[in-house]
């Protein structure tokens, strides 16, 4: 059989155009090398090999090949595996990275390493002790006022440390609810890309059930994944919707929704229909069992029914009373409305539903654990209360002291149970009242007072007042050095994972170029094959005889 005379040029023709489609995609990936989020793309070809219904009838010896070169799209170059290894990274990282930022808020406060603080004014405070044990100092009113004002820097620091840790925890919420402040929240932001990623769930479908190429749109969905991640831990699934998963609602083979059937009933091709994407939240309920809250589910449903959304309550203007309620879509992945519909994750550790981590976990431990009730992690309050055990232990002490042995039981020289409102009495501050000494001796308080100064209390942990914030400190820094240890490697897996992810999605400026030198190589070859049938086809013509000769 010879073949058509200008089946060859249509061969070369296929072959120019997907060369030249190659070399355009090539151009886009190195034109997005550097884009956040763009993923490395391919052109899709397949060889055709023209058949009829009479092929049946001609000889076998005769091929049929040689019809060229076809594309059927241009697709993504991604691994779902690295994608979901790299989100549950993501979320370890986001943990530990939001823990770590309101560690070093609590550092600027209470390390005492850096800062010649509280430690510092105990020390003053000694120091003039040590001087008034002489007894022509003891009751010199000048000594006394250089003592006040020791005990009063003591305690403003106190209340200086209280303040900044109630603007920390105060700063914390504003992270998680944005509303006063001119920047959104993790709620708001969360709320935002639900919505952008369902979205963009329509948007890639409706594109693509009519054919038209979406990868773009793809990028900045996967983009929004990962960021997602950092926020809560999620769940990432591929499906198609129930109209042609290949079930029916008894979860039964549906055969015709999967494949174009002959009116024989036979299989004739798998039909072509673009997948949607499912988010799931992961969580453990109050038995510590897994559990999973779907936020987006594709694309199903109409307008707002295919995403959920958060929403964060403070139960009497308490911080540490934070509680977000996460509400699923309208159904979950059965098609069925989600039961429960919705979970609420609380500050304090109640024995309620719980993240696996996520930034948005971090900061709820943080506003609610007290580090005794509420497990490990000790969070604004732990160091709050330890504050409070110090200074009621500070006042009761020196009070306790100064009243012993006097005539006037009243001679209370400091005021206040908490870091936050103790100070020194109006009336020392007036003169009103005094050191106090007892009657056999005019050092003996003073004595009394420079003795509690080094003493140890079973209030404080076994610690003097210098030790227990001594104590505090080296909590809060072995606090911040795990966690530290964890944010490297954290960052060390999540880089890792990213290098993988490169190599399978990123754009290689060698690998581009190396690609570009082929696709112009076939490109040249095809030209030559054009130019090669244009010589056959005039010999053809020209020089094969004469009609009638």
């Amino acid at each position: 059989m010879v073949r058509a005379s200008f089946a060859g040029f249509t061969t070369a023709l296929s072959a120019l155009q997907v060369s030249q489609k190659r070399l355009d995609i090539t151009g886009q990936n190195l034109a997005n090398m550097h884009t956040e989020g763009y993923t490395r793309q391919q052109l899709d070809v397949v060889s055709i090999n023209s058949t009829s219904p009479s092929s049946a009838y001609i000889s076998r010896n005769t091929a049929f090949t040689g019809f060229g070169v076809g594309i059927t799209g241009v697709s993504q170059l991604r691994d779902p595996l690295l994608d979901a290894q790299y989100r549950s990274q993501m979320t370890k990282s986001g943990y530990t990275d939001a823990y770590q930022n309101s560690l070093d808020s609590l550092s600027n406060i209470l390390d005492e390493s850096q800062i010649k603080g509280l430690r510092q004014a105990l020390a003053n405070i000694r120091s003039t002790l040590t001087d008034m044990q002489d007894p022509s100092k003891a009751l010199d009113s000048a000594y006394e006022v250089e003592l006040r004002n020791d005990m009063e820097s003591f305690t403003n620091l106190l209340n200086d440390a209280a303040r900044e840790i109630k603007k920390a925890e105060q700063t914390e919420y504003e992270r998680l609810d944005g509303e006063t402040t001119n920047r959104n929240g993790a709620v708001q932001t969360v709320n935002d890309m639900l919505l952008q990623i369902a979205t963009l769930n329509r948007q890639i479908k409706g594109n693509e059930v009519v054919g038209q190429n979406s990868n773009e749109l793809k990028d900045t969905r996967n983009l929004l994944l990962d960021k997602l991640a950092s926020y809560l831990p999620i769940e990432v699934t591929y499906f198609r919707d129930f109209s042609h998963d290949g079930l029916d609602a008894d979860g039964n083979a549906l055969d015709n929704e999967l494949y174009d059937i002959s009116s024989a009933g036979n299989l004739l091709a798998k039909k072509d229909w673009p997948e949607d994407v499912r988010v799931d939240l992961v969580y453990k309920d109050e038995n510590g069992v897994t559990q999973r809250l779907t936020l987006v589910n594709g694309s199903e449903g109409t307008v707002a029914e295919n995403y959920g959304n958060l929403s964060i309550t403070r139960p009497d203007d308490d911080v540490h009373q934070t509680a977000i309620t996460i509400t699923g879509s309208a159904t979950g992945p059965d098609g069925k409305p989600q039961n429960p519909a919705s979970i609420t994750i609380t500050a304090p550790a109640n024995d309620g539903p719980e993240l696996t981590g996520g930034s948005i976990q971090a900061s709820l431990d943080m506003l609610g654990h007290d580090g005794v009730n509420t497990g490990f992690t000790r969070g604004y309050q732990y160091y709050m209360d330890q504050l409070d055990l110090l200074a009621k232990s500070f006042v009761d002490t020196i009070n306790g002291i100064n009243t012993t042995g006097a005539n006037n039981g009243n001679m209370i020289l400091l005021e206040g149970d908490k870091a936050s409102n103790v100070g020194i009495t109006k009336e020392w501050s007036a003169g009103l009242v005094h050191i106090t000494s007892p009657e056999d001796s005019k050092t003996g308080n003073i004595l009394n007072m420079l003795e509690a100064m080094s003493s140890h209390y079973d209030s404080l942990n076994g610690n003097s007042f210098s030790g227990f914030i001594s104590h505090v400190s080296t909590t809060l820094a072995s606090d911040s050095y795990a966690n530290l240890m964890n944010v490297k490697s954290n960052s060390i897996m999540q880089n890792g994972i990213q290098n993988a992810r490169d190599s399978v999605s990123g754009v290689s400026m060698d690998e581009e170029a190396a690609g570009m030198m082929t696709y112009m190589a076939a490109y040249n070859a095809a030209s030559r094959l054009m130019t090669t049938l244009d010589e056959a086809l005039d010999k053809l013509i020209n020089g094969t005889g004469t009609v009638g000769r």
